[in-house]
């Protein structure tokens, strides 16, 4: 190739590592000139750039969209932002990040459902392809910091363990940093893996005091606080997903103190407060009415007035919780928003708040304490415990995981009908601030309230267009696929400017809805039911917004055709094939996955194994594990093996020289006495039976010396673990993480083994239970686990 310098010899054709170089090259440096590639660097002035997103969040949960919930720092936010009020998002949660970081329809993104099976279709890959190109990816070619703290759960189950594929994981997505929860949801006392970039963090406990939504905010705080340490003016994007409000509800005592007493007069007064606040700030035009309570069988609501007086109690507790979790995110909100303050920055920086779907309904009917029992639904047997009951004192603590009622939901999605998975506008409509003093500054007479319909994929190129960026065209070589969104950017600016936004397809589960013009065509669809042109109901949502006429009968016409436009939205967006969960023979996971339930030998000091490649160990069939022992001297006691935490799990341990199998049942424990372990002790076994009515029947033996293992206890009858439970995986030689035994853990710590432990294997039997009830039991906790 010749030398960019003529006056220099020319480089030889068969020189080799010169192409792209832009400086000349000879023999010597003394005959060549140096070159730089030029670095990204972000236009002058270019705001920092902070989405926060909450978990299951309905409409009203926050001071600027009518709660009774104290959120100052939220409140400081809307005053100086805007609110919009017609703001659209996914049924569930990972369809909503994907095509919040993409600006693509989730289907295309591949996430037409959550990140926990993999069906083997375009649209539920659950994993984001090679050319879809995030909104981190295109603010690092903008010469931004990009960080990331939080739920992530764009990553299916199956390869957030070692030795699986990372490229869907936050650092491959264009974050610099990350620090958070890769699954759908976790304990705030005891999470059961957390990862910081692309490793699991190591820990074996937690600290007295510690609580997750204060950890993600302190690493939150000390990226902001490392990047101004070392770059004073390259702009930053702080994407900071909450594993809150997702369940299980946990909170600190101070902040449900504060909270105490506030919901003793039930979900029926507090729905109606919230919507005289919201009709007061002019959130809906006047004439707008509030949905009633959900009647429809499965979404039905008690009215307060007909629940017992112990039940309006234990509900109200359910929501003090709640009501804390709200105030605790705002007060990681304050820390933030402090933080950036303090640099000098805040009015130079754009700050979203939203939610990733509307309030649930997981709780049930009746809410629980069982929170893992709650999400595994048919076929299970009748007498299977939804709520093992405990003492209200412990309603929102670490040694529970709770989650409230559906009415509760409900109130949550204040004026709305439905909940979070349903496409009706309690599952979809949420709460979202935005503010950029400098940007997006309020003139007089505005009220700060956009009315305009916008969507979730409008985010990316909205933040985009308001920062003045333009995204690459590619991705790794390949052209990037084409976003779907529009910028919101002119309606920001002027509240008079149209929506751009004009029409919009969703569907999660059979759920089908479609949007456009102010018109909405939406069906409620039952599993194994046809999806058919009877399930349509039609609403005029841009005078009717809480859908409660339906005007089908009357614009036959109109359904006909929005009907249509859904049809071929449907295959535009990778959404066919419909999930037609009645359809047993539906496969949910890859074949390949069979190998997770081989026999596995687990050495001392192994790490904490991953929840899902833990849980093909042992869910719905016999499994046996044996604990390999050089004997026991006097003294050795501790944990032999562990698996789960305070939801659900089973620990084998030797305490004052006797054997014990602790089994947690979701809440309901056993202690089984295995009796005293011999001196020439060899191995200690566990033997799990699977029995009718998803049960256990569990044998303990001993092998000692020579002779051959001898039946020392047993445990019959037991509820199997299934579902999303047990949560924290496999340990062995201590009990890592949440304690499967709250007593021992309070006696012994993580109690780990101080005799000569060589290994514990693990062999799992098939199946004991039928394929179709497994993959309906999976099905149905898997997408609840969001």
């Amino acid at each position: 190739m010749p030398s960019p310098d003529p006056s220099h010899p020319a480089v030889p054709d068969h020189a080799r590592g010169y192409e792209g170089f832009g400086g000349t090259v000879g023999r010597t440096t003394a005959e060549s000139t140096p070159w730089w590639p030029e670095t990204p660097a972000a236009p002058p002035g270019a705001p920092n750039i902070v989405v926060v997103v909450v978990d299951d969040m309905g409409f009203s949960d926050i001071g600027p969209f009518g709660s009774e919930i104290p959120t100052p720092n939220l409140d400081r936010l809307a005053g100086s932002g805007l609110r919009l009020t017609n703001y659209h998002t996914t049924p569930v949660c990972s369809p909503a990040r994907a095509a919040l970081l993409t600006g693509i329809n989730p289907h295309r993104a591949g996430y037409g459902s959550v990140a926990n099976s993999d069906p083997g279709y375009p649209g539920l890959r659950l994993e984001l392809a090679d050319d879809v190109l995030s909104l981190p990816e295109a603010l690092r070619a903008n010469g931004y910091a990009t960080y990331a703290v939080g739920k992530w759960h764009l990553a299916r189950d199956a390869d957030l363990a070692p030795g699986r594929t990372r490229a869907s994981w936050p650092l491959q997505r264009g974050f610099d940093r990350y620090y958070g929860s890769l699954e759908g949801l976790n304990s705030f006392f005891h999470p059961n893996q957390l990862t910081s970039d692309n490793s699991a963090v190591p820990a074996e406990s937690h600290p007295d005091g510690y609580y997750l939504t204060d950890d993600l905010t302190d690493q939150a705080v000390s990226m902001i606080k490392d990047l101004r340490a070392h770059e004073a003016d390259k702009p930053f994007f702080l994407y900071f997903a909450h594993v809150a409000m997702h369940g299980p509800l946990q909170a600190k005592r101070s902040d449900i103190a504060r909270h105490r007493g506030r919901y003793a007069q039930g979900w029926d007064a507090v729905r109606e407060r919230r919507f005289a606040r919201q009709l007061e700030e002019g959130l809906f035009p006047p004439g707008t009415r509030q949905a009633p309570r959900n009647t429809e069988p499965g979404y039905d609501v008690e009215p307060w007035d007909a629940l017992t007086g112990e039940e309006r109690e234990r509900y109200a507790r359910y929501m003090e919780v709640y009501a804390a979790m709200v105030d605790s995110v705002d007060q990681s909100v304050g820390r933030i928003l402090d933080t950036v303050e303090a640099f000098g920055e805040l009015e130079n920086t754009i700050v979203v708040f939203t939610s990733d779907n509307g309030g649930t309904a997981e709780g049930g009917p009746e809410g629980t304490r069982s929170y893992l029992s709650r999400f595994v639904h048919h076929p299970v047997p009748g007498d299977w415990e939804y709520d093992v009951a405990h003492t209200a004192a412990l309603i929102g603590s670490e040694r529970l995981g709770v989650h409230y009622p559906r009415g509760w939901g409900q109130a949550s999605n204040t004026p709305f009908r439905f909940y979070k998975g349903q496409t009706f506008a309690g599952g979809v409509r949420v709460p979202f601030i935005v503010s950029w003093p400098a940007g997006l500054p309020r003139a007089a007479g505005d009220d700060g309230i956009r009315r305009q319909y916008a969507y979730v994929t409008d985010l990316a190129p909205t933040l985009l267009d308001l920062a003045g960026l333009t995204a690459p065209a590619h991705r790794h070589g390949l052209p990037a696929k084409e976003r779907d969104g529009v910028s919101a950017a002119p309606f920001l600016r002027d509240p008079a400017a149209p929506a751009p936004h004009t029409a919009q397809y969703a569907e999660f589960g059979g759920h089908r809805g479609f949007y456009r013009d102010g018109w909405k065509l939406v069906t409620l669809h039952k599993p194994g039911t046809p999806f058919d042109d009877a399930e349509w109901r039609l609403y005029r949502v841009d005078e009717d917004p809480t859908e409660l006429e339906d005007v089908a009968a009357a614009h036959p016409e109109k359904v006909r055709e929005l009907a249509a436009a859904w049809e071929e939205a449907a295959w535009r967006n990778t959404v066919f094939p419909l999930v037609d969960r009645g359809f047993s023979g539906a496969p949910q996971r890859r074949p390949e996955e069979a190998r997770l339930s081989r026999p596995v030998r687990l050495l001392p000091g192994t790490p904490v194994l991953e929840r899902y490649r833990s849980s093909r160990l042992v869910q719905y069939r016999d499994f046996t594990v044996e604990a390999e022992l050089d004997g026991r001297a006097a003294g050795d006691d501790g944990v032999l093996v562990s698996h789960g935490d305070p939801q659900a799990g089973y620990v084998l341990y030797i305490e004052g020289g006797r054997l014990r199998f602790g089994y947690n049942a979701y809440g309901r424990v056993d202690v089984l006495d295995g009796g005293t372990v011999p001196g020439d002790v060899r191995s200690v076994r566990l033997h799990a039976a699977a029995a009718s009515g998803l049960r256990w029947d569990f044998t303990l033996s001993i092998a000692a010396g020579d002779g051959p293992p001898c039946t020392v206890a047993v445990l019959p009858g037991r509820f199997q673990l299934v579902g999303m439970a047990p949560w924290t995986g496999i340990s062995v030689g201590r009990d890592a993480r949440g304690p499967v035994l709250w007593e021992l853990r309070e006696r012994h710590g993580t109690f780990p083994f101080t005799g000569a432990l060589r290994a514990v294997t693990y062999t799992p039997g098939p199946l004991a239970v039928p394929a179709e009830a497994v993959e309906e039991i999976r099905r149905e906790a898997e997408a609840l686990a969001d």
